[in-house]
């Protein structure tokens, strides 16, 4: 199993004062250093921001923020609330409902191995770290609706959270910034990586007839001129360890007339990037429904029947998309879609989503 471990002079967390006459211990709340040890099986060495690298009391501080409901304009909802772990850190409704009871404009995406995306953050990358995204939900009216400063009093007028700022940075004094390093670093330690299809790379478990077909289904390039020899070529997108590519990508959802949303062309103002959005990693999507940016699918049979036959001709649609359109689409049966369906099932971590490290602190 993989860790990462950083080497600190380790300054002393508690010290001990005893008055005259008086032998209880006064608790003096100091900066620990600790490291946080990273667990990730057999997944590649991550590349980890060096200006906020992990501690066990910067982890402890984004988890207690992650889960904290002052974060919220009414203190009814945290970022769990739309990002609950027994739902690989998504939200299985469509559209998540903020505090004002109003829907957001996209389907909560999954939040584990962060570590991993190297492209911005959310749907469109309007956000360039995980530390920027950990803050813009607070501000969403949306979402939490809840102005900074606010926040802000609310964590200053708690103890609780005073000295663990001051375990995690060495200062009582609560800042957006140290709110979203704290966050960034709770976020980063979500790791899955002990699914059964990792237990299969690993030579543990063997997987079932069906499971291996859509293994080799998922992996096999599309070939319209020797379909006994074509696959899926779901890898073409959902590739590598983690099982996506950090590209924005056009996946054929709608005709240009039909764009109700333009992705990533809202961000970068390049109108070939006109409905696009940022591929999500497959791990744990037997968790994760509904799918896509609109939630359009509530579950993975549609998805298949999507890319099989339904896909959308548009001026950006993905090149290898637009062969399969071409040529009249996957021509993948009944027992393909079901293959593929299992296979992809073989990517939920249940030791991830029970995983005490990730859960409510309170």
């Amino acid at each position: 199993m993989k860790k990462i471990n950083y080497i600190y002079i380790l300054p002393v967390l508690i010290l001990m004062i005893f008055s005259c006459g008086d032998d209880e211990p006064i608790e003096v709340v100091m900066l620990d250093e600790t490291p946080y040890v990273l667990e990730y099986g057999n997944l590649p060495d991550p590349e980890l921001p060096a200006d906020n690298m992990l501690t066990k009391q910067g982890v402890q501080l984004g988890r207690m923020l992650f889960y904290e409901k002052m974060l919220s304009l009414d203190g009814s909802q945290s970022c769990a609330s739309c990002h609950n772990q027994a739902d690989a850190f998504s939200d299985t409704l469509k559209f998540s409902i903020g505090v004002e009871m109003l829907p957001g404009k996209r389907q909560a995406m999954a939040v584990f191995n962060m570590a991993w995306n190297s492209n911005e953050f959310f749907w469109d990358g309007r956000a360039h770290l995980l530390r920027d995204q950990s803050l813009k939900p607070i501000e969403d009216p949306f979402e939490m609706n809840e102005t900074l400063d606010n926040v802000i009093a609310k964590l200053s007028a708690s103890q609780l959270y005073k000295d663990q700022f001051t375990r995690a940075f060495g200062s009582d004094e609560v800042t957006s910034e140290k709110m979203s390093l704290a966050m960034e670093q709770f976020m980063l330690s979500i790791i899955s990586y002990d699914s059964k299809y990792d237990k299969f790379l690993a030579g543990e478990v063997q997987l079932s007839e069906s499971e291996e077909r859509g293994r080799l289904l998922f992996e096999t390039e599309y070939n319209p001129f020797f379909p006994e020899l074509s696959g899926a070529d779901c890898a073409h997108c959902h590739g590598g360890s983690n099982f996506e590519n950090d590209q924005y990508m056009n996946n054929g959802l709608d005709m240009d007339a039909s764009f109700a949303d333009i992705g990533r062309e809202d961000v970068t103002g390049n109108l070939a990037d006109k409905a696009k959005f940022k591929v999500p990693t497959l791990r744990n999507i037997n968790l994760t429904p509904p799918y896509m940016h609109d939630g359009r699918f509530k579950s993975l049979e549609e998805v298949i029947d999507h890319y099989n036959s339904d896909i959308k001709q548009s001026s950006t649609l993905d090149p290898a998309l637009i062969q399969v359109v071409d040529n009249g689409g996957l021509n993948l049966t009944e027992q393909d879609k079901a293959d593929l369906v299992n296979f992809l099932k073989t990517m939920t971590d249940q030791t991830f989503v029970n995983n005490q490290e990730y859960t409510d602190p309170f």
